[in-house]
């Protein structure tokens, strides 16, 4: 059927110099959230939207079978502080995970802090935490409906006390305390005109490092780093998005009236020509996870009395074909290692003292979700996962006489029986998953789910996911993943022709999604091959790559996209930025897939206004063709933001809407 979509008024006279090349940009006036048309746009969306989501024939079967499933109980790795353990636990449907503390690995659990509490919703979630290393005090950010805008709060650790003190206008942040637990340094940006709220689209620039010390007001709190001829510098490692940073250190000890004002940094690396992350030190010889000469990471020694780089050392060095990831001290003198080998993880003990291997761990096909361990502890915890496994969580004490991983907890979730599913990876250049029910036949129909991400140096591994098994188990699917590098469409295009080739499928039959990053690749692959597939979902993804710099945290990713306020970058951005590839009317080409966006009112990372030009542009130039049957949609969510923190009950209804979309489009019915 046809779709009647809402008008989008076209501004003609909105147009950008591009160093000489004029460009239309009629949908300008959907980058002000809060204007009336803005708000009557969304609006009008969400109208067309939703009710074609709630009336899709398997809703309600979709929904009720994933709210079963998704009713598990859910583990975090424990980690140690001081003499007692905490760990983060959902019960199953809760909608943020509540933090628990014990006295002992075997003793009795109690609430430590739980987030539910603090809105009927579960709007508002605990996004970043750091206690005193003897859990004198606790630190923790809160966000409100998924913005990356964090309230820090203080309460202690013994009695729970909440504390005064509270550190406001805080984003991508570290949380450090010092040793005797008297401060913590933390990022925060200067105040700005406007909202703070996640709704709004001002740059981020000039975060400064402060130090707090308990028991004041911020505004009593002490500069200790900037970087005024810097303004989109970070000095949080939380957030960074080329691998590659400056390393300043300071002697804290070596201050004889304490940290008053700006530290007197001393620059061990003062370029951008690789990445240096801290692993741990033995004195003045610091280690470090680097990708100094070493594409694929390795780890190596700085003694910083002797801190030229003739002087610098390999520990580890870079292996032939597996990517060094985390690496982590723990029993003094031990490090646990871990690396990725084809997409799947290998976790190992080596030593510190001369990078020599001691032993592997236990660990399927899958990947490591969480590595909990301390220098001064000899216990160590590892969690796996795989795309049947929701979770095994490992204990292991490198002070037994014959130190072995035991199961300390592992959860199984009714419904779901791992021997009924396979799970395959294509052995070429380009890896693939392929998770499909036991025995399946290759007769070019089955519905396909291809995920693909493809930037900023993230692989999608192995992980649970229980809409993607009922895909497989109840809309007779294969789930796809494609581990591509840095979005380029041939890697796509080489798995779309595998699946076809190999008589998995059809086009018609396959759904692409993405998200963010991914779900510029999806706009991207649909715009230039609208024919090979059935179905898009592209969530909250970079549609506007010549003006995505400009928004919130945007500027940090030129270092992967480019920038088109550089005339040769220009060139490569305008060959396949969503926004700009798009048909212009009359459009006689092939149909467009189904296509379902998606956004979050209050996502400050990748704002709305990319989702709603595209939207705006997708329906004006493609959804008023005669030969478009299918529906191009989007849904926008309120309180809700890029997806850090989204509730329980948002995250199924979301997945809800994406599958029964997918299998509305696709002509999948439901199977028991």
């Amino acid at each position: 059927m046809a779709f009647k979509y809402p008008a989008a008024r076209r501004d003609e006279s909105k147009v950008d110099d591009h160093h000489g090349t004029k460009i239309c940009d009629p949908y300008t006036w959907l980058e002000d959230p809060d204007s009336a048309e803005t708000m009557a746009f969304v609006e009008e969306q969400n109208k067309l939207t939703m009710p074609y989501l709630e009336q899709c024939a398997v809703r309600a079967q979709f929904h009720q079978r994933l709210t079963e499933l998704y009713d598990h109980p859910k583990y975090s790795c424990p980690y140690k502080r001081g003499k007692r353990y905490f760990y983060f636990h959902n019960k199953g449907l809760q909608n943020q995970e509540v933090l628990y503390v014990q006295d002992s690995l075997d003793g009795a659990a109690t609430v430590f802090f739980d987030p539910n509490t603090l809105s009927e919703d579960g709007t508002v979630a605990l996004r970043m935490g750091r206690l005193s290393e003897e859990c004198e005090y606790f630190a923790y950010g809160l966000s409100s409906s998924g913005s990356d805008w964090v309230t820090i709060n203080f309460m202690k650790g013994d009695d729970l006390t909440i504390l005064p003190d509270v550190l406001e206008r805080v984003k991508f942040s570290c949380l450090a305390w010092t040793h005797e637990a008297k401060g913590i340094f933390y990022n925060c940006y200067p105040r700005q005109e406007g909202k703070t709220d996640g709704t709004e689209t001002t740059c981020n620039v000039n975060q400064k490092l402060y130090y707090h010390v308990i028991g004041t007001k911020q505004s009593e709190d002490i500069l200790v780093a900037e970087f005024p001829e810097h303004p989109k510098w970070h000095s949080s490692v939380t957030v960074r998005c080329e691998p590659v940073n400056q390393l300043w250190y300071c002697n804290l000890q070596q201050l004889p009236n304490g940290i008053t004002g700006l530290l007197p940094w001393v620059k061990l690396v003062d370029n951008f020509d690789a990445q240096y992350s801290y692993v741990t030190n033995e004195g003045t010889v610091f280690t470090f996870h680097s990708n100094l000469d070493a594409p694929r990471y390795c780890l190596i020694n700085i003694d910083i009395q002797k801190a030229d780089r003739q002087h610098w050392t390999t520990l580890i060095p870079q292996h032939d074909k597996d990517v060094l990831g985390l690496v982590s001290c723990v029993n003094q003198h031990h490090l646990l290692v871990n690396y990725l080998h084809d997409v799947k993880d290998i976790l190992q003990v080596y030593e510190l003292s001369t990078g020599q291997l001691v032993r592997d761990l236990p660990l399927g096909v899958g990947a490591v979700l969480g590595v909990s361990c301390k220098k001064k502890h000899s216990e160590f915890f590892y969690k796996f996962t795989s795309f049947t496994t929701p979770g095994i969580i490992y204990h292991c004490d490198l002070s037994d006489a014959t130190p072995e991983p035991r199961v300390f907890r592992e959860v199984e979730v009714k419904g779901i029986k791992q021997e009924d599913y396979e799970t395959n990876q294509d052995g070429t250049k380009i890896p693939m998953f392929l998770v499909h029910t036991k025995g399946l036949k290759k007769e070019g129909t089955h519905p396909v789910f291809l995920y693909g991400y493809g930037g900023f140096e993230h692989s999608l591994q192995p992980h649970y996911n229980v809409a993607y098994l009922l895909f497989v188990r109840h809309l007779g699917g294969i789930l796809a993943v494609a581990n591509i590098r840095g979005g380029g469409e041939y890697g796509l295009t080489w798995h779309k022709e595998y699946l076809i080739q190999e008589k998995y499928t059809t086009a018609s039959r396959i759904a692409i999604n993405g998200a963010s990053n991914g779900g510029l690749l999806v706009a991207a692959c649909v715009n230039q091959r609208p024919d090979l597939f059935g179905c898009a979902v592209a969530e909250v993804g970079v549609m506007d790559m010549l003006k995505f710099h400009k928004f919130t945290i945007g500027h940090a990713w030129t270092t992967d996209y480019g920038c088109a306020d550089d005339p040769e970058e220009f060139k490569w951005l305008i060959k396949y930025s969503p926004l700009h590839n798009l048909p212009q009317p009359p459009y006689s080409g092939p149909p467009f897939p189904a296509v379902l966006l998606l956004t979050g009112d209050h996502d400050d990372r990748v704002v709305p206004l990319h989702t709603l030009k595209y939207c705006a542009a997708l329906q004006q130039g493609v959804g008023r063709s005669p030969g478009q049957r299918q529906p191009l949609m989007v849904r926008v969510d309120t309180r809700s933001g890029h997806g850090a923190g989204k509730p329980t009950a948002k995250a199924i209804l979301e997945d809800t809407h994406i599958y029964c979309f997918i299998a509305e489009t696709l002509g999948l019915s439901w199977k028991e």
